[in-house]
């Protein structure tokens, strides 16, 4: 089985996002976890995975408007969804740096 962690960065104020939405899927649609971002912007918990599909979605827009950024209507990112694979065993992270307008991911250890 695989491990799974993120963690996403405010670049907008170049802090961790805490309290951020988000959720697991696998490649059916079904949901396999869900929650926020702690302090650190890391979300703990997450479930160990088997090799197969999946997908991270992020609740971006939510998480700015709380933090008072006013966004265009409708905002430019709504929710970041990751879709990504895993093909082995070990540990695979997936970290999101985002503002309103932009977001990067990769795996990383």
């Amino acid at each position: 089985m695989t491990t799974l962690s993120t963690h996403v960065l405010d670049t907008m104020h170049g802090r961790p996002a805490a309290g951020m939405q988000l959720w697991l899927e696998d490649a059916g649609g079904d949901t396999l976890f869900a929650g926020e971002t702690n302090a650190d912007g890391r979300c703990p918990g997450m479930p160990e995975l088997a090799p197969g599909r999946y997908a991270l979605t992020f609740v971006v827009a939510e998480y700015f408007a709380a933090a008072g950024v006013a966004l265009p209507d409708p905002p430019f990112l709504g929710d970041v969804r990751i879709a990504f694979g895993v093909a082995d065993g070990g540990h695979y992270h997936v970290p999101l740096l985002v503002s309103p307008f932009a977001y990067s991911t990769y795996r990383g250890s």
